[in-house]
């Protein structure tokens, strides 16, 4: 596993979602967040800024259904 395209992924989805509300602004791991772009790495995406988009899009959803 590629830890640092997750991280870096992971990096740009939490700050865009703690930025606009989505998610908690803390300083802790967001672990659903990094789970689902941990399961996309294993479906084979590879670029972090498609993983954080996708993600961000994932969430982003979630919260208008909710």
């Amino acid at each position: 596993m590629n830890v640092d395209v997750i991280g870096r992924a992971y990096d740009i989805a939490a700050n865009y979602l703690r930025g606009s509300g989505v998610i908690a602004d803390t300083s802790a791991t967001h672990d659903a967040l990094l789970q689902l772009i941990v399961q996309m790495f294993h479906r084979g995406e590879r670029h972090p800024i498609k993983l954080a988009n996708k993600a961000i899009s994932i969430f982003e959803a979630a919260k208008i259904a909710a």
